[in-house]
């Protein structure tokens, strides 16, 4: 069966299966948000050749990718997710299970952090595309901007990169990687396919933070990669800042798959771990990677000065100037 078969309003009621029924099925979602807070919103679109293919991930694992990159810029945010819309363009022949593989991989991400889906669009299109909304609330003054950084804040990430960029060359080269053990190889394929966004990390900041004095923080995610993030928070901030090469955490497994040059690239460029990427004081930095473990460490620290420098305190390698155009640009 295929979406031509069904039409617009049997693929509407199809979608609807995976809203609150009490939400959907007016022009807008309404939904009651509490005093002294702010609603963050994010938007993010997919095109299947661009940001997903059958031939790396399928529609479950396209859908998971796509809620998940979503809340993890309300994480990056400090928000608490509370809703998404889906806008979806689909060509007439699509297969009808295609699309419904697509939502049950949402919905999967998705219920995990008790997030529904309230609405959307379907539209015809010769290439299938996703727009993603999501809602979520955060109190006013506990937000997390890139611009919040200071000089001598630590540079937190919080869990290894580069894995999901390995995941993908597993996928895409079936030959890369033979000598790793197969459970290796299916938690790097994994770590592309099903990322987790941190909102968990949220949680503990507030606790280290409590509830009295100012919240200090900066950040976003690493979707674009590390180095990526480091340089926007950087720019938007007004500072600079200082990476370790030595701190920045990447899995053991790379040495067995990849040279030591290779495994720093895509840790720094590789992209769509979803980690966040912090900039906060020194004792509260030392807390946080003490807390969330699982790869967190403090990789630098933010600088008077503009540049932003990869630097080796080991000295084997000269220090280097952190740039974006080694990262994935769309243009």
């Amino acid at each position: 069966m295929k979406v031509k078969d069904i039409g617009e309003q049997g693929l509407l009621r199809i979608l609807q299966k995976f809203c609150p029924a009490e939400i959907v099925g007016d022009d807008c979602a309404v939904m009651a948000t509490n005093p002294h807070k702010s609603l963050a919103i994010t938007t993010d679109m997919l095109v299947d050749g661009v940001h997903f293919s059958d031939r790396t991930t399928g529609p479950y694992y396209a859908g998971w990718r796509a809620a998940a990159a979503n809340l993890s810029d309300l994480a990056a945010m400090g928000a608490k997710p509370l809703a998404v819309t889906v806008a979806l363009a689909v060509a007439a022949d699509t297969a009808v299970e295609w699309v419904e593989e697509f939502y049950r991989g949402m919905t999967a991400c998705l219920q995990e952090y008790q997030t529904p889906i309230v609405g959307g669009d379907v539209v015809r299109s010769p290439v299938v595309t996703v727009a993603i909304t999501a809602f979520g609330e955060v109190e006013c003054d506990r937000t997390i901007s890139r611009s919040n950084a200071r000089s001598d804040w630590a540079i937190v990430a919080t869990g290894v990169h580069g894995v999901s960029r390995a995941g993908l060359e597993l996928l895409l080269n079936p030959e890369f990687g033979q000598n790793l053990e197969k459970v290796d190889r299916a938690s790097l394929i994994l770590a592309h396919q099903r990322p987790k966004p941190r909102l968990d990390v949220v949680s503990v900041v507030w606790e280290i933070w409590g509830c009295e004095g100012e919240f200090l923080i900066a950040g976003m995610d690493s979707s674009d990669g590390l180095a990526d993030a480091i340089i926007q928070i950087c720019r938007a901030s007004g500072i600079g800042a200082k990476v370790d090469r030595t701190k920045i955490p990447i899995p053991d497994i790379f040495s067995e798959i990849v040279s030591t040059e290779k495994a720093l690239d895509w840790a720094l460029y590789g992209g769509e771990d979803f980690e966040l990427v912090l900039f906060l004081p020194m004792a509260n930095a030392k807390l946080l990677v003490e807390k969330i473990g699982n790869g967190a460490a403090i990789v630098g620290m933010a600088t008077e000065s503009t540049d932003i420098w990869l630097t080796d305190s080991s000295g084997i390698y000269p220090d280097i100037v952190l740039k974006l155009d080694r990262g994935f640009q769309h243009f």
